[in-house]
């Protein structure tokens, strides 16, 4: 048997391919035309009798082929891949995704069918960096229905499995796994978070009413479990569970929350949460009082976070409560807002290192703002009562009411005068 032929192989060669640049580079391969013809149709063409003006050189057919000096490579090594048995069971031959879009792009251009096909698998198979992704999208794209597999990864997924990735994501994320699993449940919430934010990109899922149903329901669930902790702090002897357990389970549900209002709030639903809320904040602040240990500091905190979002809709009218329930979360959560901050400033200027305890000064200011907001929509008498009790409390200086102080004062100063002037014009009528 005649031994197989090698590229570069000068004795046996009767080829040349001349390949050449713009900025004068010219390198001679020798080749051989039976593997040219078979593995390139643009090669089958120039080494055919029906194209007129293939060279001669060194007693040679000559064939010159022009590109980019930064496709040069890429050309060299589609030269060399045709001396190769590509197969599909030799998966190391592209040295990388940059190199194996070159070679896939020389490729297309010589009609190399065999080097294309191969391209495309190795392409389509391996993980892509981003800065590769990028240029993945910038060359595939345009060249024909034979890359196409390899951009399966990046086309848009279809509205029914968004929404099916959105709901199990969102059951996950509500739900009350085991705490070696809180990094994926963090991980989920992101996502959900990411999937419904409009940025430079429309958000990926726009939420509909079967949506919103979803969220409510999952929010219920949540809340009902935590209802359920609640009664056990409520009702249960200490020694009859696991205290340890109890905090974390409490402290994982009011994370939960913290997020779920950011979620609630995109979606324009954050009555479902303030509603419940509402309705368990006797007992939050009954557990919240009744263990002043580091432990339930650390608690506290995560309940001023929660605590400074549900007023925020409420103050600012997002959620429309009646007077009496408004009134009743001011009276619930000013006094405990009132003593856990000093609580909470104790213990992160006594233990710098204590990062668990470190919150942000805007939350402390936002929720004495909220406080104000909520307190200005009180009738004046309700006002009256929560201002004086106030000015007689050792905590006056936080929240800082004054600004209600001032509003009030002046209300209440020109009140008869503005009612006067009501009633006079409905006698003028």
């Amino acid at each position: 048997m005649d031994a197989p032929s090698k590229i570069g192989d000068r004795s046996t060669s009767d080829v040349v391919v001349r390949l050449r640049t713009l900025e004068g580079r010219d390198e001679w391969i020798y080749c051989h035309s039976d593997i040219l013809v078979e593995k390139s149709k643009y090669f089958a063409d120039r080494l055919s009798d029906n194209w007129p003006t293939c060279q001669i050189l060194d007693s040679r057919n000559c064939v010159e082929v022009y590109c980019q000096e930064l496709d040069f490579d890429h050309h060299v090594n589609v030269l060399r891949l045709f001396y190769v048995v590509i197969d599909g069971s030799v998966d190391d031959l592209w040295n990388g995704v940059k190199n194996a879009l070159g070679v896939l792009q020389v490729g297309i251009q010589l009609g190399c069918p065999q080097i294309v096909t191969a391209c495309v698998n190795y392409l389509e198979a391996v993980p892509w960096e981003e800065s590769e992704e990028e240029e993945i999208l910038r060359i595939i794209p345009g060249m024909g229905s034979e890359v196409e597999p390899i951009l399966a990864r990046l086309q848009p997924v279809n509205l029914s499995a968004i929404r099916g990735i959105f709901i199990s994501t969102l059951r996950f994320a509500l739900s009350s796994p085991p705490s070696l699993m809180n990094d994926l449940k963090s991980s989920a919430q992101e996502q959900l978070e990411y999937m419904v934010t409009e940025d430079d990109d429309s958000p990926l899922l726009i939420a509909d009413d079967d949506i919103k149903s979803e969220v409510k329901d999952c929010v219920g669930r949540l809340f009902s479990r935590f209802n359920n902790l609640l009664e056990v702090y409520l009702c249960e002897p200490a020694e009859s569970f696991d205290e340890a357990e109890k905090m974390t389970l409490f402290q994982s549900y009011l994370a939960d929350f913290s997020w779920a209002c950011q979620l609630l709030s995109k979606l324009e639903i954050m009555r479902v949460l303030v509603n419940s809320w509402v309705d368990a904040s006797d007992k939050i602040v009954a557990i919240m009082q009744s263990s002043p240990t580091v432990e339930m500091i650390g608690i506290k905190l995560k309940v001023v976070e929660v605590v400074a979002k549900v007023l925020e809709s409420i103050g600012y009218g997002t959620v429309i409560l009646p007077t009496t329930k408004r009134l009743h979360m001011v009276k619930i959560w000013l006094p405990f807002v009132r003593i856990t901050k000093p609580l909470i400033d104790s213990v992160m200027t006594s233990d710098d290192d204590s990062l668990e305890f470190k919150i942000d000064g805007e939350l402390w200011q936002s929720l004495e703002s909220t406080f104000v907001s909520i307190i200005l929509a009180l009738p004046s008498v309700n006002q009256a009562e929560i201002l004086t009790e106030w000015l007689e409390n050792e905590h006056i200086r936080y929240p800082d009411l004054t600004e209600a102080f001032e509003v009030w004062c002046y209300r209440s100063k020109v009140a008869n005068r503005r009612l006067a002037l009501i009633e006079g014009g409905h006698c003028a009528l």
